[in-house]
């Protein structure tokens, strides 16, 4: 299940709905940590992914990592041991501000005993971890329910399958 770190939401004032024409300024940077292999997307999809999502002026990071960092990152922020698909630090403020980190070896795993795509893995994981950076949550059956509505809308538009097709518990983002 992705998770947020914090929970605080952010209230940008420049508000618009997720995936309208209005843009939200964003400044992106892609990082690689050590032994996370390659993107396997290029940087322009990535860009489009989180444009998407935003509702707000934002300055993301998005960074892939191997087994060893999210597991520790896990590990210390989340008292878990083991890595983990998504984890979203988001610092609050305005612009919204965040960290994103993504385990391709945990995304390719589920990827794989979800029979869907990588791609469409990775790109639902990097909608999910925007939305929490503006303060979406899954805490809550209701809360749940509103941001796994968003995301379906958000990668229909990218022609990427619900991710919530199958049957499963409200609130988690992998079925």
């Amino acid at each position: 299940m992705p998770m947020s770190v914090t929970r605080r939401p952010n209230r940008a004032k420049a508000r618009k709905a997720p995936g309208t024409d209005s843009e939200a300024r964003l400044s992106l940077s892609v990082q690689t940590g050590d032994s996370a292999g390659v993107w396997p997307v290029d940087r322009s999809q990535l860009r489009r992914w989180v444009k998407a999502a935003l509702q707000a002026d934002a300055l993301l990071t998005l960074r892939l990592v191997g087994r060893r960092e999210g597991r520790a990152l896990n590990l210390t922020w989340r008292g878990k041991d083991y890595a983990t698909n998504v984890l979203t630090f988001a610092y609050g403020g305005e612009p919204v501000q965040a960290d994103i980190v993504l385990c391709l070896p945990v995304l390719k795993s589920e990827a794989r005993a979800q029979n869907k795509s990588l791609r469409a893995h990775l790109a639902h994981l990097v909608v999910h971890g925007v939305l929490h950076a503006q303060g979406y949550d899954h805490e809550t059956d209701a809360e749940a329910r509103r941001m796994e509505a968003l995301e379906t809308r958000l990668l229909a538009r990218f022609r990427i399958a619900d991710p919530y097709a199958l049957v499963h518990t409200p609130g988690s983002a992998t079925p």
